[in-house]
């Protein structure tokens, strides 16, 4: 009968990583559907950009106050889980804080843990009050209705319930240990806990446990359900911001991927030798689709993007386009990508791994063309955005295809190709008349 929780404990365990492990499986499947792209160059740059942005947070506290909340949350969250580590222990082995023989560092520990818990409670109540009292600007966007809003507040309720459950199981452990009761040993110090812990004084040392027990279990079936959920909410760039900044651009900002195809036939048009009547190669392979109309056209990066984006709207707040009452919203754009994506995968998984055409695409159904053309290319979006999204090169790509492979520019576009094919310029003027204005009195 004793083995009985550690045989729940672990059953529990077991069920959590395994569903994990089948999202992640889906996850990575998902993200390989997109074109492949080399990525082994400046490897110390990428390691570098990983360091300083993404265990860094240097780009979240361009602006301070959201900031350096992010930084209380995320160090929290990456600290205190350390803790998560001696709750699987005790819970297979049966043991009660099995690090305790650490003496002053387990003390100095908890003491961390502790102040951690209670900064993480008062910056997601910032959070909370921030958008939903203050409701700032960027949380109020169309495409932030409904299921967005949702799981913004819905991540900072359980990271507060989270908390508070850690914070009584240490207040009833601290308690039933004043109190010498067997298998609580004397360990840890209680900064914030120990105040919480005169409200257990009248209960009977058996309720007590029981309190302890129950918050020791739903921690840790609640960090087990966080980590599931992670998948399905925006926090998924917790996991992927690592990678999202390694694998990010490293090239300058303003410079764009040259088409192999096209740069091959401007050169064979400059080649004096070339014959321009020869006849193409009938062995030759033909020639890849013109920019993206659906996520298996971008690039896998383009996609791992799409699901690292954190909402924050950072980017939508300083697009120009959409600061003068235009519809983009560079952050649409990447919510857009990923939920194309999202379906595109179900798609695959209801017909055994195969995708069946759904009728569907990402430019029409998700992006319109307004959208794409309200771009200015101004970069703006990628340089605010903290953890190095590029929602610039999905816009390009799909301007791309409109344009090589539907002619589908808009008409001044149009009007300023032909002029450049056929005057040299942009202006519709004869190369022989573009002197003419100086010849006027």
């Amino acid at each position: 009968m004793d083995y009985i929780p550690n045989i729940l404990f672990a059953i529990l365990l077991i069920a959590g990583i395994a569903f994990f492990a089948k999202n992640v499986k889906k996850l990575i499947r998902n993200i390989k559907l997109g074109k492949p792209v080399d990525t082994s160059d400046h490897t110390s740059q990428r390691w570098r950009n990983m360091a300083r942005i993404a265990l860094g947070q240097t780009k979240m506290v361009v602006r301070p106050i959201p900031g350096i909340l992010h930084i209380i949350v995320y160090v929290g969250f990456i600290i205190i889980n350390i803790e998560v580590l001696e709750i699987v222990l005790d819970g297979l082995l049966g043991t009660h804080r099995i690090f305790s023989f650490l003496g002053g560092f387990y003390s100095f520990l908890i003491a961390s843990f502790e102040i951690l818990a209670l900064l993480v409670i008062v910056a997601v109540f910032l959070f909370w009050v921030r958008r939903n009292i203050i409701k700032l600007k960027r949380f109020l966007n169309p495409e932030m209705a409904g299921w967005p809003k949702k799981d913004g507040n819905l991540i900072l309720y359980i990271e507060f319930v989270l908390m508070v459950l850690f914070l009584t199981m240490n207040a009833a452990d601290y308690q039933l240990q004043q109190m010498d009761v067997a298998h609580y040993t004397k360990a840890g110090a209680f900064p914030v806990s120990q105040f919480i812990a005169p409200l257990f004084q009248e209960m009977s040392i058996s309720s007590i446990i029981v309190l302890e027990r129950t918050a020791w279990w739903l921690h840790i079936t609640g960090i087990l359900m966080f980590l599931n959920y992670l998948y399905y909410s925006k926090h998924l760039h917790i996991l992927l911001a690592f990678p999202n900044t390694y694998f990010g651009k490293v090239r300058p900002k303003g410079q764009f991927n040259n088409l192999d195809s096209v740069t091959k036939e401007v050169k064979l048009m400059m080649d004096p030798t070339a014959d321009p009547f020869a006849a193409p190669d009938e062995n030759a392979a033909p020639p890849e689709k013109f920019g993206a109309s659906d996520v298996m056209d971008l690039e896998w990066v383009q996609l791992l993007n799409a699901y690292t984006c954190t909402e924050c709207g950072r980017c939508t707040s300083e697009c120009p386009a959409n600061l003068t009452g235009k519809k983009l919203s560079p952050r649409k754009i990447m919510m857009d990508t990923r939920d194309r994506l999202e379906e595109v995968g179900k798609n695959m998984d209801a017909n055994k791994g195969v995708f069946v055409p759904d009728g569907k695409q990402l430019l029409g159904d998700y992006i319109s063309h307004e959208e794409l053309w309200a771009c200015t290319t101004c970069n703006a979006c990628v340089e605010a955005c903290p953890v190095s999204i590029d929602p610039l090169s999905i816009i390009m790509d799909m301007r791309q295809y409109l344009v090589m492979e539907q002619s589908a520019a808009p008409s001044d576009l149009n009007n300023m190709m032909g002029n450049i094919e056929n005057n040299g310029a942009p202006w519709p003027f004869n190369q022989m008349d573009r002197l003419n204005w100086s010849k006027e009195s």
